[in-house]
């Protein structure tokens, strides 16, 4: 079965017991919340799930748990980030045999390889199965920058190369991509406080991290902005946006996290190097979550 590159997609987090085990109830009965508030597709675990502290045979818990959860009705998308290719290509296979519909690669970790090796990389997740794929642009955070040009590139190249997530935080970066290829890749946005712009010229999704908090919200979000509701969206985003920053700072995990915690979905546990946020960070988190609960839009 062939991907809808289209909605609202979170990044889901993972939520973790107080032994740091992965808590796969709770994270089957967070999917199901999210796709009955209007979610088009679960991805994970990419980095708000802390996919680089799972491992091999986490990844594939995760995996088949999300598409017992929700995989008849929703799509499931792996998300494919490793040391090295082999590794990567060893997910990709453990994905399809676990139901998921699609793939989401990254870069490799920690190596920053120059256009001819990530190329490479990328292709040969790509051949590795049938999957339709999306590449998960991220400079900021990866170091590594697919252009545009190199998208082209790789979209002549792969068939089942259907869509980018775009997160170089550069809103013309839609609107280059679409110049050189129109409409032969689904173009997402990858951080929250650009939806609303990207929307704007030619995204048609939206690979989301507050939405694990507050996904009906983020719902009505991207469907006015991709409906030209401006006043709706603006009216919306002002509120929002001082909750939705918060997925574009180092500590997005944590914080996003504690959103859920304060809307009573999910616990702040993370697992290490990461650490819980404390003293005067989290008391002026928790303030900013708080008070924008407090004027929380009815919907």
């Amino acid at each position: 079965m062939t991907m809808n590159w289209q909605g609202v997609m979170p990044a889901v987090t993972t939520c973790f017991n107080e032994d740091l085990s992965i808590d796969y109830d709770f994270f089957a009965r967070h999917l199901q919340w999210l796709v009955e508030n209007g979610c088009t597709g679960i991805v994970t675990p990419g980095s708000l799930g802390e996919g680089n502290t799972l491992t091999l045979e986490e990844r594939g818990q995760v995996w088949a748990t999300a598409v017992k959860a929700i995989g008849e009705r929703t799509p499931v998308v792996a998300a494919i980030s490793a040391l090295s290719t082999a590794e990567a290509v060893a997910q990709a296979r453990m994905a399809v045999n676990k139901g998921c519909r699609g793939l989401m690669v990254l870069p490799p970790y920690v190596y920053k390889g120059d256009w001819r090796e990530m190329q490479a990389h990328v292709a040969a997740v790509f051949k590795a199965t049938s999957l339709d794929c999306m590449l998960y642009n991220n400079p900021i955070a990866y170091g590594t920058d697919f252009l545009p040009e190199q998208i082209q590139e790789l979209a002549a190249a792969h068939k089942n190369f259907q869509a980018v997530k775009e997160s170089s935080a550069d809103v013309r970066r839609v609107t280059a991509i679409r110049a050189l290829i129109g409409d032969r890749l689904a173009l997402f946005v990858g951080v929250d406080d650009a939806i609303v712009e990207a929307a704007a010229v030619g995204a048609v999704g939206w690979i989301a991290g507050l939405v694990n908090a507050l996904p009906k919200e983020s719902v009505a979000l991207f469907n006015y902005a991709l409906q030209g509701e401006r006043e709706k969206a603006l009216e919306l985003y002002d509120w929002f946006l001082p909750l939705l920053r918060l997925d574009c700072v180092p500590k997005f995990v944590q914080l996003i996290k504690l959103v859920q915690q304060e809307v009573g979905m999910g616990n702040t546990r993370v697992r290490p190097p990461r650490l819980e946020v404390v003293g005067e960070e989290l008391e002026q988190t928790l303030a900013l979550i708080r008070r924008a609960l407090e004027h929380r839009p009815t919907l």
